[in-house]
């Protein structure tokens, strides 16, 4: 509240009171606002949640708990929703919006504001916060004074690595497979400020480093807000990932899925630090084609297999990414043999609107690829379980690079089966199609073409073996000899 920047962000664990403080802000800003010639100080702000439902459950319940219609005047409840603030000398209009897409910009674009709260940010896309931008400082007009101050102000809990927040606030770099274009709009203005409030929980490491216990972070914000049992009671049950983000105010995303390799341990299968490619070894590579194009870079140890390097792309056409994938060949691997390259055997055929299949493509850029043996999608998945089940020589059958964050992020969770909208525990058969399914479907490629597969298909089935039905259990003797014996004594003591 002391920075007078025209952008200002702040990122934080749940219960911090990053809502309210934003709630305040408004009030405070307002009240600051100089008088107009007839002694008035006028304000009007937009408050933007990404949906509807979300803005009038928790953004507008969260401003009427402070600024109650008994006290602070009546609310308009048909959209646009607004309430109206007169109270001495103060003429305060909230407006609150939802914008649920890009597209909704234009829902902005009449508006005449003096500043601009975005709740929960992470979920609003970057050009509706470039247009809430340009709609700030238009009220009150010269003509009356102008705002004393204007600016947008905006909040949300951790947000994914690759979000606009955490490159721009330079918690995250600016990843590879962005456009110019793309990066360019990610330089953070001077003008621009973000803030990160303090985990709600400090971790309990043992000796090799695990996550044992949680307790409260005595240096949290808005502790005198909340319960002494707050976080530890919402902890409970949660996985790392949900307390990562939630909790401890890391950069993560969570999913609704189901994870689709429960063999996967990022202390087991993740390098503490950057792998070196072993030099005179031959290298694979998977590749995933698509408008979002991924592929993966592996080498085999010794019956290990080493994952050194991703590179996902996003609205990249074949041509195009061929040049990435041969500079990336070229660049950081330039000096090893390449082994095979596999790629999506569906790339084979011409699709209706080209002559070309991505494999012709490649070749004319020099890359020799051909077709994985299968597109099986359970085949696949086996020929990465294999590897992740496997130890040899007391280490695992697989280890990638630290530095694979879409492949890791998809191990954790973000590649899995869809929960389907029903009641009950139940999901799809086949694993969901996003962001992370493109870079394990270039690793599921790589390992089978690699041998995993063949492994597989040449497994010996294990000999069924069927339980003898002539056995009594109670004797552990064959039916046959209970029935003799019982036939005997019948005999003898004149039994019928």
């Amino acid at each position: 509240m002391t920075d007078n920047s025209f952008f200002r962000g702040i990122r934080g664990p749940v219960g911090s009171g990053k809502s309210v403080a934003c709630c305040i802000e408004i009030l405070r800003r307002a009240l600051q606002q100089e008088k107009d010639s007839k002694g008035i100080r006028k304000s009007r702000v937009a408050v933007v949640r990404n949906t509807n439902p979300q803005l009038r459950t928790t953004t507008m319940k969260t401003w009427l708990d402070w600024f109650p219609e008994k006290d602070w005047g009546k609310m308009n409840w048909s959209p646009p929703y607004t309430h109206y603030i007169r109270k001495g000398d103060l003429d305060l209009e909230v407006i609150f919006l939802a914008l649920d897409r890009p597209d909704d910009v234009k829902k902005l674009l009449s508006l005449e504001l003096t500043m601009i709260f975005f709740n929960e940010s992470r979920e609003i896309a970057k050009q509706i916060i470039d247009a809430g931008t340009m709609r700030v400082g238009r009220y009150p007009s010269m003509k009356d004074g102008g705002p004393t101050w204007y600016g947008v102000i905006a909040d949300t809990n951790s947000p994914d690595e690759d979000h606009w927040w955490s490159i721009m606030s330079g918690d995250a770099p600016t990843p590879d497979h962005f456009t110019r274009e793309e990066i360019l709009m990610l330089v953070k203005p001077d003008n621009w400020k973000f803030f990160n409030q303090p985990a709600g929980m400090i971790e309990n490491r043992n000796k090799e480093g695990e996550v044992e216990d949680y307790k409260v972070n005595q240096d949290a914000e808005n502790l005198k807000n909340l319960t002494s049992k707050y976080y530890p009671n919402i902890i409970q049950g949660k996985t790392k990932s949900w307390i990562d983000v939630y909790i401890m105010n890391r950069l993560g995303s969570i999913e609704d899925g189901k994870a689709i390799y429960n063999e996967f341990s990022k202390d087991v299968h993740v390098a503490k630090e950057g792998i070196i490619p072993v030099k005179d070894v031959p290298y694979y590579v998977g590749i995933d084609f698509g408008l979002t194009p991924a592929c993966i870079f592996a080498q085999q140890i010794r019956g290990r297999w080493l994952i050194l390097h991703e590179v996902v792309a996003r609205d990249m056409g074949m041509v195009r990414f061929s040049e990435v994938l041969r500079q990336e060949m070229n660049g950081k691997f330039g000096e090893l043999p390449v082994a095979r390259i596999y790629g999506d055997p569906a790339g084979d055929y011409r699709a209706q609107t080209d002559e070309s299949t991505p494999f012709q493509i490649m070749r004319g850029a020099g890359i020799y690829a051909q077709p994985a043996p299968s597109n099986d999608v359970s085949l696949r998945l086996e020929s990465v379980r294999a590897p992740l089940g496997r130890m040899l020589e007391g280490l695992s059958g697989i280890l990638i690079d630290y530095r694979c964050k879409h492949l890791i992020k998809g191990f954790e969770g973000g590649y899995q089966y869809r929960r389907l909208n029903v009641s009950g525990e139940r999901y799809t058969e086949k694993p969901d199609k996003n962001h992370y399914s493109h870079i394990h479907d270039a690793l599921q490629y790589l390992l089978l073409g690699a041998g995993e597969g063949k492994k597989i298909m040449n497994q010996k089935p294990q000999k069924v073996v069927q339980a003898k039905r002539d056995f009594n259990v109670f004797t552990r003797e064959p039916r046959q000899v209970v029935r003799r014996r019982k036939s005997i004594f019948q005999r003898r003591h004149g039994i019928m």
